[in-house]
């Protein structure tokens, strides 16, 4: 082996995307820690304040998606899953929950006197795609990607 081939092995191939997966309880307090712990990773891979668009458009999406796993997607004792990737022009956010056959309805405007209901179409205004996967008899992913652009640029 030349010194010149083990130079190109040390060289530092393009880095994969970052990605993070934890398990979160299914309740409130499990919602919350899944939104604060995205808001706390997107700033530290984007080096993006806390108060850029971009953040806030993380936090609201994994409020979302994280409170309807716990309310619509969990069974008695079961956990969901936060994953959060990092892609070279957006901040991916994924919840996966153990009820497969409870889909997001289709978008469509609740009446004016529907207090519920809302949090889709706030994951559609804020995320730049969404959508959802089932891969398995046992989970689903609902998913959100929010580009890494601020206001203005």
């Amino acid at each position: 082996m030349t010194h010149h081939h083990l130079a190109e092995e040390a060289k530092p191939s393009l880095a994969p995307a970052r990605q993070l997966t934890l398990r979160f309880s299914s309740t409130r307090r499990g919602a919350r820690l899944a939104r604060q712990l995205a808001v706390q990773q997107f700033t530290e891979w984007t080096s993006l304040p806390y108060d850029s668009d971009p953040a806030r458009a993380v936090a609201l999406v994994t409020a979302e998606l994280a409170s309807n796993a716990v309310r619509h997607g969990s069974l008695p004792g079961r956990d969901f899953r936060l994953t959060l990737h990092l892609l070279p022009d957006c901040f991916r956010v994924e919840v996966t929950d153990t009820r497969p056959e409870r889909l997001p309805p289709p978008v469509t405007p609740p009446p004016a006197d529907e207090t519920s209901g809302r949090g889709l179409l706030l994951v559609e205004a804020y995320a730049d795609r969404w959508g959802r996967t089932v891969r398995d008899a046992y989970t689903k992913t609902v998913w959100a990607e929010v580009r890494l652009r601020t206001t203005g640029s």
